[in-house]
């Protein structure tokens, strides 16, 4: 049943330049927020476009011998490709160029202006041309731009004002009405902060160059290039031209932004919808950025990370899947190439992959092929369907809060469940018995469920793998089309026949892959690795590992990939009555707060722990300690000696809830 509609917008970016990884993360996120809530049943409208006016643009064009128009086409048309070659979902493509926004904008400084919101006055400062801003002396650094750090210009030319310094009080009494208005919490915080140092009315046209929308009413002036990117959402949801379209879907319900435009969102934006007499969104939502191997993307160090490359070598799910599940939506993240092909192998080839083979292998060596019915159900047996419920009933919470790292995190417990449970149940050994045959169905019906589960909840993210998975598992169709109510338990039919195909993600070989090589050799999957190894070893009974000696405590740097280690800040910590040696800590982890029961109670008061940064395992099974949820594990240095004497892992330095430890 239709829920209502969900309007979700990227920002439109600005054709300075080509797209890469920045621009591709907003924009994966959005795509998947959009397609789980169609998943859901809502009438998405998924927007996205380009910001092409402005005195920058202006500039790349000249310089690089095309009219503007030629320029920002070209340009256009680059973030287009990529959008295709990443599956991406949008609605609506939006330039600034299209003569329905050259509209919409003149319509809005038309209105503001009929308002007396905005003026005539003379602006005189300092403005930096790449950021296409305004800065007050106060606010430069070192004579530089605060945002980029780029050589700011003294600008002196008439203009026009948008009062926003009116709105002060109004943008305050908001955002704090409407906590969830701007989000994470830091970014609300930090636009809380900005707005009780004073704002200033905001020059909105400008005369020293004439690429941008010309104001109506002032013959030589166009208008603000962030006024007028800002009026693309109207302009797309039908403002002017389509009343019944703007009903239907203002007001967005999310902007999703990089955390350096929250503020044009947040502030200037809502000010300029006070002003209309429009409904403010209801949420601003600022990600963090990415740095490269720890330095920031620069065409002139050369680290610009373009996702297409990777999504030819490894396959567009894994990109789309490694930039959501990497790091927390909220926080800075690094990208470096190691930890690209770590995770695609861990996660994608090693676990879902693997489960995927071993399920199917053993549906055909002891079902004759076909899904069974399910037979005798021992405890473990029932947890099977638990463990998919919580998961995707905790996944659902994290895709609506954005919390796409967690989302994944939650599904791939499923997946993780799974592959313990083959290795717990051993059905190699139940198909030697009678009585072992009657669970052995049962145990398999679980897998190929898990599996099913797994796929429709990831869809969202692995837009084509998933729909693979169900072909291989003997089911027609699409997952997404399915819908998220299919992540109910039951969907798989017995009798259905698998059918065994390629590994569903190819594991990469790590040497190959890691090698610099200048002649941009793409990297072979080795035969021998991945779901085909892992295939023929769960076929049969599983034979003995082979160790080289002397090696038997050693781990790859994949086993060491597969821990998550996230620095988090203890909020809370209590006693647990009954128990000497436990305490029980509530932890910041940046996207959640995590309660973990720790053995340091003869180590630690609760009072000296509130506030300490410590280092949480966060992928570890949950466990129940003394009848209290442990939900993570914290990392200690401990002697063997007697007393023993012991120290929790932390920082040396503060850094950021959330941080990975790597």
């Amino acid at each position: 049943m239709p829920k209502g509609s969900f309007f979700i917008t990227t920002p439109i970016y600005y054709v300075n330049d080509m797209p890469h990884l920045g621009h591709s993360y907003t924009t994966i996120g959005c795509d998947a927020l959009a397609r789980y809530k169609r998943m859901c049943g809502y009438d998405v409208f998924f927007l996205t476009g380009v910001d092409e006016h402005g005195q920058k643009i202006e500039r790349r064009a000249i310089a690089s011998g095309k009219s503007p128009q030629a320029y920002v086409d070209y340009v256009t048309g680059a973030f287009k490709k990529l959008w295709a070659e990443l599956d991406i979902s949008n609605d609506h493509f939006i330039r600034t160029t299209d003569p329905e926004h050259v509209r919409v904008v003149q319509h809005v400084f038309q209105k503001l202006y009929d308002s007396g919101d905005i003026y005539q006055g003379r602006y005189e400062g300092w403005y930096c041309t790449p950021c296409e801003t305004f800065f007050l002396e106060s606010q430069l650094v070192e004579g530089n731009c605060p945002d980029c750090g780029r050589r700011v210009e003294w600008l002196q030319e008439e203009s026009y004002f948008f009062r926003l310094s009116k709105y002060q009080d109004r943008l305050l009494a908001h955002i704090e009405a409407n906590p969830d208005f701007i989000q994470p919490a830091t970014r609300r915080h930090e636009m809380v902060n900005f707005i009780k140092n004073g704002l200033e009315d905001l020059c909105v046209s400008r005369t020293s160059f004439d690429w941008g929308v010309p104001v109506p009413f002032a013959p030589g002036h166009v208008v603000y290039v962030w006024l007028d990117a800002l009026i693309n959402y109207l302009t797309a949801s039908g403002y002017v031209d389509d009343p019944e379209k703007f009903d239907r879907y203002w007001p967005a319900d999310v902007h999703v932004v990089g955390k350096e435009i929250v503020r044009f969102h947040s502030v200037i934006w809502p000010a300029v919808l006070m002003s209309l007499e429009l409904p403010l969104p209801k949420k601003v939502f600022g990600h963090g950025w990415w740095t490269v191997e720890g330095e920031k993307m620069s065409k002139s160090v050369g680290n610009v990370v373009k996702p297409e490359d990777y999504a030819d070598e490894f396959g567009v799910d894994q990109v789309r899947y490694f930039v959501l599940r990497e790091v927390p939506f909220g926080q800075d993240g690094d990208f470096s190439r190691a930890s690209f092909v770590y995770r695609v192998n861990a996660d994608l080839a090693n676990d879902l992959g693997n489960l995927l083979s071993r399920t199917t292998a053993m549906i055909n060596k002891f079902a004759d092929g076909k899904v069974p019915e399910p037979g005798e159900w021992d405890e473990a047996d029932k947890r099977i369907p638990e463990i998919a419920r919580e998961a995707i009933d905790s996944a659902a919470g994290a895709f609506d809060n954005l919390a796409f790292s967690e989302a994944l995190e939650h599904i791939f417990r499923l997946v993780d469940a799974g592959n313990k449970y083959i290795d717990d149940a051993e059905p190699w050994n139940l198909a030697k018995s009678d009585a072992g045959r009657s669970r052995l169905g049962t145990v398999l019906y679980n897998l190929a469920e898990s599996l099913r589960i797994a796929a429709v909840a990831l869809s969202p993210v692995l837009t084509t793998k998933s729909a693979e998975l169900w072909h291989q598992l003997g089911i027609d169709g699409d997952p997404a089309a399915a819908g998220w109510d299919a992540t109910r338990w039951g969907g798989i039919a017995p009798g259905t026949r698998v059918r065994r195909g390629d590994p569903l993600f190819p594991r990469i070989d790590v040497e190959a892959a890691l090698q610099e090589d200048a002649q941009g050799r793409t990297p072979q999957h080795s035969p021998d690795e991945g779901g085909d190894r892992e295939q023929k070893r769960d076929q049969a009974e599983p034979a003995a590992e082979r160790s080289v000696p002397g090696d038997e405590n050693l781990i790859s740097i994949e086993d060491f990939a597969r821990i998550e280690l996230k620095v988090g800040t203890i909020i809370e910590a209590e006693r647990i009555e009954g128990a000497d040696k436990l305490l029980v800590l509530q932890v910041d982890i940046g996207a959640e707060t995590r309660q973990i029961v720790a053995g340091i109670a003869k180590h630690y008061s609760p009072e000296e722990l509130v506030g300490k940064q410590v280092v949480v395992v966060t992928n570890l099974k949950p466990a129940k300690l003394r009848g209290v949820m442990s939900n993570g594990m914290l990392l200690a240095a401990s002697t063997t000696g007697d007393p023993m004497e012991l120290g929790v892992v932390t920082p040396d330095r503060h850094v950021p809830a959330g941080s990975r430890v790597k």
